[in-house]
């Protein structure tokens, strides 16, 4: 970790927090629960126990990972639904292949995010290739649920394939943290992303005993969260390390740091950073699906039964 990074920070633009901003209360810290997804792949809920009002507009996040799989164990989901919201798929490391009932999908590599709106519905299958399941291999990622406003549910669905390589990188003043902007706008410089909701979303890596405080739209919410290592959040700082999300309260700067002396698994502290614009309408989840209203998700339920959100491929059953 992380696949896409540069020799020389200092290379890249740099970015800091304007004089006199206000710096967001670090105002809660909660511990991802463990389960397991899929086929049996381990994850971290992220947002487990965190009220609505300071997600929205996102819905859940699982950490998928770090694990090494041996030959023969690595495993991905069988065919499930999905309707009324997208989901963001950032590989760290391994292999990724997306198919879906509209003949969508792709490959993603480390680095790589793929961005699915799933819109009025689809059918979606997330597995490991043929060559990581023999070989063994470390796989470690993320997966974001995006909520999307009542007008944009019913969309087409689409995908926006995202290569390491498009990402917009940059470092604070000193040089001693490396964004990776896969969303949104930091000080002027944006993310290839794009959003329906208005969000921000970033891979940070921090050096040991480096202070990373970056400009944050006031209007948006803000939440961070910790993939490896270890640090502090807020003016106040509060610890929070691997596993750990924060939440932040008000204003438009946001601070984190890293300690001094790191895990021996990660030389750095390794985190996302995320906020959104909420969105403010009812939402109603069940299972694959987000809708505004209990009519809704029963329609997406019976959609679902009757075969309406696409069928199965015949070469992929």
């Amino acid at each position: 970790m992380p696949a896409v990074t540069v020799d020389n920070p200092l290379t890249l633009p740099r970015i800091a927090a304007p004089a006199g901003a206000r710096h967001r209360s670090a105002l809660a810290v909660s511990t991802a629960p463990g389960g397991f997804e899929g086929e049996g792949f381990p994850v971290r809920r992220a947002f487990a126990g965190i009220d609505y009002q300071h997600l929205d507009p996102f819905i859940m996040m699982d950490q998928m990972g770090e694990v090494e799989y041996a030959p023969g164990e690595a495993k991905g989901t069988p065919w499930h639904p999905h309707r009324g919201f997208e989901t963001v798929t950032y590989l760290i490391d391994g292999t990724f292949v997306h198919h879906d009932s509209h003949g969508g999908g792709g490959t993603i590599n480390g680095g790589d995010t793929q961005w699915m709106t799933a819109g009025s519905g689809l059918l979606h299958i997330e597995a490991p290739p043929e060559s990581l399941v023999m070989s063994g291999g470390l796989f470690h990622g993320l997966q974001l649920w995006v909520n999307l406003p009542a007008k944009d549910k019913m969309m087409p669905p689409r995908y926006q394939d995202i290569g390491g390589g498009k990402v917009r990188l940059l470092t604070s003043s000193d040089g001693g943290a490396l964004l990776r902007l896969i969303a949104g706008e930091i000080d002027g410089h944006r993310g290839p992303g794009i959003t329906h909701t208005p969000i921000t979303m970033l891979h940070v890596s921090l050096n040991p005993g480096a202070e990373l405080t970056l400009p944050w739209n006031p209007g948006f919410n803000a939440l961070a969260y910790g993939l490896a290592g270890r640090g502090t959040a807020g003016p106040e700082g509060r610890p929070f390390r691997t596993g750990r999300t924060v939440v932040f309260g008000g204003g438009d700067a946001l601070t984190v740091r890293a300690d001094a002396v790191q895990e021996p698994s990660s030389p750095n502290f390794e985190l996302v950073l995320l906020g959104g614009q909420p969105i403010r309408e009812p939402m109603m989840h069940y299972g694959p699906f987000v809708m505004n209203t209990r009519a809704e998700l029963a329609q997406a339920v019976e959609d679902f039964q009757a075969g309406r959100l696409g069928c199965i491929p015949a070469d992929e059953s």
